[in-house]
């Protein structure tokens, strides 16, 4: 058995002068010295826009550090931002801003985020927490609203579709139990999922029987280097430890326990998201019990109301009289008792804590049709004993309303668990173990050893069996094989996989046996990275779900008011003769006749629907996105690209296959061709772009052809300066829009297009020019190289496009998008590749930075544009566009920027995340018709607005089992998107195949 001293808080004998969350917080011994900002400075960071490469980002920290003022400056490239270090009372953040654009990009100062009380240390973090009984957007607003009150709370959002929120806090200011405790007291139930803090880990422990074993445990973390703060849940047998990574691993800390105790205590990684789908099954779960109780109470109702009369027997024991009651009176009392306060308990919990936060839901108006109905039944017993005049009961109609709310409420729970299917198979695709390599210092393998997945890390070397899930992002060293990547691409067919390819974390070994080193693990995986934009994407709010909050807001007491006017109205009419005595029930008033009408009103109201028409059908599109290999990362997005008008495509590595090659190399100065090659290669052999990554390539394979061919280099540039074969170049720098600039043996080098050259004051000849020409007019890039101030070559590189390019081109003409092409090339080659695809507008010779400003210039009559891009040139462009689309899994920059983020290199993508937004918000409008149209219709048939004319009238049982399905209904039209196709372009073009 379990210890029986509930959670057991346990720290570290160090570690008694820190709070007891297991936050992201870096502790004051860890921090780095270079990292403390003193009282005299302030830190802030600034985001760049037109950063395309190292000497840019240089560029910058330059322009920065010149700045008098200024202790400290660094940029990251990939973040596109700086951390800048400063003197307030020598320089102001605005100087700091003129400074980075001074230098020729654009500059953002970046809010403050929250600080620790010491060293000005940023401790902000994002949690999620599960938020249990909410049924509709009453409740998630009443959520909200709370959790943003909290003191240090920056941001919280609630999605009522997967029953989760989103909280960032300062956790100096506000802890992850503080949290939960303001959700619990709002009424809800609460606990907290997981953080994005780095530092921590969740276990399961094996082998904890007793306090003495919780106390054994408790000596081997104290007594662990590293470990900051733990707390050992008995109940769960779940352990939370908070580590400092620069100490202790998350394997060896696991290794460390297991060996201490000599296998006694075996330790597992839990899974976050599998916790969830747990949660989500034990509510289900829970509301079939509590469906199954209600039914098999309620059937004895329905014998004693339509069944025992017709047998005389039974019939004659229900009317014996014991005491001032008859039998089956006092039978129903008891049982619909039972299910009024017992069962349907939740009802009145919900209802109260809804009220409390001064909001109203659905459960408020199911207590009180339930109420009015049970107090009515009670009241006319009572009164039938005192007066002897014995008026209907209603028992059974609270009975039956709380069995059929129940119904759909288990029926809602089981839909909405289909909807978020997505994310439970993903992460079922993360294997539970990998095997591991250990070698010894001379690569010699000492041992294969199973380990969890979870505990893999960086660099170690990974042994891959047939038919087994790859365990992380990682490069093949040894051996080849197939693998199946269609569930993170979405596509089929098997990739091949020899030594340097990349792998992706869960996808399938199907062949051979493979050896690789994992090179991210963890959250950083590409598995975890779609698993997390596919639950921001449920997690976020299209604009049109305010209409349903908005209308959430004063549903209920609107129904309320109804309610009471149908009362008033019925009775008073009743009380004036206007409707016949035969229209009443036997031995009924007038008043029990209004009562009905007024109690189904009440019940058959149903807010639901409209809360969960947007997050159903977004939260199927996005798992529908992900399986077709379109990741969405919101609602908005979804909303935004259904109304597209422009789609602006980067050229290379858009349209073309970014597999640049020379195809021409021509020398017109009197030098030797492998002379030219290598002073060209030596250049490029810095520069990151494309271009000059084929030029290497080129140059390589033509001084070692038998080493490696023009299109597989593997080495790296400083490999590349090692082998001797290059030249050593100074004073490199990449200049964006133009090529490249160096200095070899003291004379400048110029590569590039013709303006880097006119800007030298550098001679084109009129044969250099001809030249030229011929190789932009036919689709290729021409690169002249001028050496010591005179012109020496030109190499022709050709991109070929994407063989389904022109297709999806004609593909979104016929949908009515206009196709836009964006290149840094020249005009002449812009216009031939444009051509060839069918794209009718061209803007060439873009700068990068530029690119946004493109954009812009189509959405100044208010359009919706959206921009194809792969890297981090195209990331402002990307982020400018109402519908940024990073392509081909593009750069993390580009990823971080986009909206979408397609994962294979097709462009046929492009049309499927249009397509997939347009049916997902038709399927919204549907709902909302649905909802809407359901409400409008159904509350005045049960206020009994047609039963004078046409004799329809609604009892409230039936009313209570209407709301009950509009729910499911809704739920279950969103499902429909599961059935999604992608669109074929054959269809879109209206081509006939034979």
């Amino acid at each position: 058995m379990a210890p029986s001293t509930g959670d057991l808080q346990l720290t570290s004998p160090g570690a008694g002068q820190h709070s007891d969350d297991l936050e992201d917080v870096r502790l004051l011994d860890s921090y780095d010295k270079n990292d403390i900002v003193h009282d005299a400075t302030k830190r802030i960071q600034v985001r760049i826009t037109g950063m395309t490469c190292a000497a840019c980002s240089n560029s910058v920290e330059t322009a920065l550090r010149s700045v008098n003022g200024v202790t400290h400056a660094s940029v990251a490239l990939l973040q596109n931002k700086a951390h800048v270090v400063f003197t307030p009372s020598l320089v102001k953040d605005e100087d700091i801003k003129n400074a980075i654009e001074d230098a020729g990009f654009e500059a953002e100062i970046l809010p403050e985020s929250g600080t620790a009380a010491h060293g000005g240390v940023e401790v902000a973090v994002v949690g999620q927490f599960t938020i249990g009984g909410m049924t509709c957007a009453a409740c998630v607003n009443s959520v909200e609203g709370i959790l943003r009150n909290l003191n240090g709370v920056k941001r919280a959002v609630v999605a009522l579709a997967t029953s989760l929120g989103e909280v960032e806090y300062d956790s100096n200011v506000i802890s992850k139990e503080d949290i939960v405790a303001a959700i619990e007291d709002a009424g809800f139930e609460g606990s907290f999922v997981q953080s994005n803090g780095r530092n921590q880990i969740v276990l399961g422990v094996a082998g904890v029987y007793t306090l003495g074993d919780a106390q054994v445990l408790e000596a081997m973390l104290s007594g662990t280097k590293g470990v900051r703060q733990f707390r050992f849940d008995p109940v769960l047998n779940e352990l939370e430890v908070v580590f400092d990574p620069q100490l202790i691993t998350s394997r060896s800390l696991v290794d460390g326990i297991q060996l201490g105790s000599k296998g006694k205590f075996n330790l597992h990684v839990r899974n976050p998201y599998a916790r969830m789908a747990s949660k989500d099954g034990s509510e289900s779960s829970t509301m079939f019990r509590l469906f199954v109780s209600s039914f098999f109470l309620s059937i004895p109702l329905f014998f004693m109301g339509v069944i025992c009369p017709h047998i005389p027997l039974v019939y004659s024991l229900l009317l014996w009289r014991c005491g001032p009651f008859l039998m089956g009176d006092w039978l129903k009392w008891v049982l619909v008792s039972v299910i009024q306060f017992v069962i349907g308990k939740r009802f009145y919990i919900a209802a109260g804590r809804a009220l409390r936060n001064g909001s109203t839901n659905m459960d408020v108006l199911v207590a009180l049709g339930t109420t009015a109905s049970y107090v009515y039944s009670v009241c006319a017993l009572l009164y039938g004993a005192l007066t002897g005049f014995w008026s209907p009961t209603y028992f059974e109609t609270s009975a039956m309303l709380i069995t059929f709310v129940l119904l759909g409420k288990y029926l809602e729970c089981l839909a909405k668990g289909k909807t978020s299917d997505a994310i439970k198979k993903l992460v079922e695709l993360t294997p539970a173990t990998a095997l591991l390599i250990v070698k010894d210092k001379g690569g010699r393998t000492i041992e294969e050893r199973e380990i969890d997945s979870l505990l893999v890390q960086p660099g170690d070397t990974l042994k891959v069996l047939p038919g087994t899930k790859i365990p992380a992002d990682g490069i093949v060293i040894w051996g080849s094989s197939y693998v199946n990547e269609s569930m993170v691409t979405g596509e089929s067919i098997p990739v091949s996989k020899v030594v340097n390819a990349s792998v992706i974390g869960g996808t399938i070994n199907l062949h051979g046996v493979l050896h690789i080193q994992a090179t991210r693990v963890g959250s950083d995986t590409v598995l975890s990275q779609i698993i997390s934009l596919v639950e921001t994407a449920q997690m976020s709010k299209a604009p049109i779900q305010k209409f349903a909050d908005y209308v959430a807001s004063i549903f209920v007491p609107t129904v309320v008011i109804l309610a009471l006017l149908t009362l008033l109205c019925w009775y008073i009419a009743g009380a004036l003769g206007a409707y016949p005595e035969e229209w009443l029930p036997k031995n009924g008033n007038h008043f029990v006749f209004a009562l009905m009408f007024s109690i189904s009103v009440v019940v058959i109201a149903c807010p639901c629907a409209l809360g969960l028409a947007t997050p159903t059908a977004v939260m199927v599109a996005t798992g529908v996105g992900a399986n077709n290999g379109v990741l969405i990362k919101g609602a908005e997005s979804l909303e935004r690209a259904q109304m597209v008008k422009y789609v602006i495509f980067d050229k290379t590595g858009t349209l073309t296959q970014g597999k640049a090659t020379v195809t021409a190399a021509k020398v017109f100065a009197g030098m030797d061709r492998g002379e030219f090659l290598t002073l060209v290669a030596s250049a490029e052999a810095s520069s990151e772009h494309p271009l000059a990554k084929a030029i290497l390539q080129y140059a390589r394979h033509f001084h070692f052809f038998d080493e490696s061919s023009p299109t597989s280099g593997t080495k790296t540039d400083a490999e590349e300066f090692k082998s001797g074969w290059l030249y050593n170049v100074s004073d490199f720098s990449a200049l964006p829009g133009r090529g490249v600039q160096c200095d070899i043996d003291g004379r400048r080098i110029l590569v590039g297009n013709r303006k880097l050259l006119e800007e030298n004051g550098i001679n084109i000849s009129r044969e250099v020019e001809n030249f030229v020409v011929e190789l932009e007019e036919s689709a290729k890039t021409g690169i002249l190289v001028a050496y010591d101030d005179i012109l020496i070559g030109v190499l022709g590189i050709a991109d070929p496009l994407k063989r389904e390019a022109s297709v999806v081109i004609q593909g979104l003409q016929k949908m009515g998008v206009v196709p836009v092409m964006v290149t840094g090339d020249n005009w002449r080659t812009a216009r031939a590749v444009a051509k060839e695809v069918g794209i009718q507008d061209v803007r060439a010779e873009v700068m990068p930075a530029g690119k946004a400003d493109v954009v812009r210039s189509f959405q100044k009559d208010g359009s919706i544009v959206a921009m194809v891009g792969d890297g981090i040139n195209d990331s402002p462009a990307l982020a400018a566009a109402d519908v940024g689309m990073a392509i081909g899994a593009g750069t993390d920059v580009a990823i971080e920027a986009a909206n979408y983020v397609l994962m294979r290199d097709n462009l046929e993508d492009v049309i499927t995340a249009i397509d997939l937004s347009k049916k997902t918000f038709f399927r919204i409008r549907l709902n909302y018709v649905f909802a809407m149209a359901y409400n409008v219709i159904a509350i005045p048939v049960a206020a009994g607005v047609f039963f004078p004319s046409l004799g329809i009238k609604l009892p409230p049982w039936v009313a209570g089992a209407c709301m009950a399905l509009s729910s499911v209904s809704v739920v279950c039209s969103s499902l429909l998107l599961r059935r999604y196709r992608k669109p074929k372009l054959t269809t879109i073009l209206e081509i006939v195949v034979n």
